[in-house]
């Protein structure tokens, strides 16, 4: 049976059903990942989940050791890897509470470590990430949407951008024109860097406000929190209909 592994963002920094059964403080080539990597069972389904951002949430995007969380994982016994990730609409479908599968990824960011083959390497290696998202995991989540009966589109580019600013509303226009359709911090390198693991991965994106310069006024960071607080019931609800199918 696939070892699950749930990597939890904003808003979701514990996963309320899961039954612990250990806590793993693993130590990594590359520092120390964001929290213990929790071991239990969720929706009858022994799953791992580590929360992004730390438990409390304090590390802010650009900060999280992308490559000690995906490290510890690997380590941990993950075999596949389900990310949650808070992120702003900028295609007109993609409002406030919508859920979104992505299927592809522009990636904005800069500076972060991006990848584990670098220093003395005894060769040059490169990964295809024509595709970054893991077909069947996204069709697991879609099949769990489409049950539920959630809003949500099967299709989503994700742009990611390095934070921890928002966006400018002339940033969000050129992400349009290049083709993304939601916009978030924590997508890359977190995707890259599974798959040099070999981690099959696939996004949950939670809609929690609109881009910028999508309405006429500012963003408002309690509506942001406020819209987290009802949408992360639905996040939860689609991961224990995908660990209990």
């Amino acid at each position: 049976m696939t070892t699950y592994a749930i990597i939890g963002g904003t808003g979701l920094t514990q996963l309320d059903g899961l039954t612990l059964k250990q806590a793993q403080n693993i130590d990594t080539p590359y520092g120390a990942p964001s929290a213990a990597v929790l071991r239990g069972e969720y929706a009858g389904h022994e799953v791992l989940f580590l929360a992004r951002h730390g438990h409390p949430h304090r590390i802010a995007p650009h900060q999280v050791n992308y490559r000690a969380n995906l490290w510890a994982l690997k380590q941990a016994g993950a075999e596949a890897i389900f990310a949650v990730n808070a992120v702003g609409g900028i295609h007109a479908a993609m409002g406030s509470g919508h859920l979104c599968v992505a299927h592809q990824i522009i990636d904005y960011t800069w500076g972060r470590a991006h990848t584990f083959f670098d220093g003395e390497l005894e060769h040059v290696t490169h990964i295809d990430f024509s595709f970054p998202y893991d077909e069947e995991l996204r069709g697991r989540l879609i099949a769990a949407l489409q049950a539920l009966g959630y809003a949500h589109s099967i299709h989503g580019v994700y742009g990611a951008t390095q934070g921890p600013r928002l966006e400018t509303a002339a940033e969000i226009t050129r992400m349009e024109r290049d083709g993304c359709d939601i916009v978030g911090m924590t997508g890359m390198p977190e995707a890259a860097l599974a798959r040099e693991l070999e981690l099959p991965y696939a996004c949950l994106a939670l809609v929690v406000n609109p881009a910028a310069g999508k309405t006429n006024g500012t963003i408002s960071m309690a509506e942001i929190e406020a819209e987290l607080e009802r949408g992360i019931g639905k996040v939860r609800a689609v991961l224990g209909h995908v660990l209990g199918a």
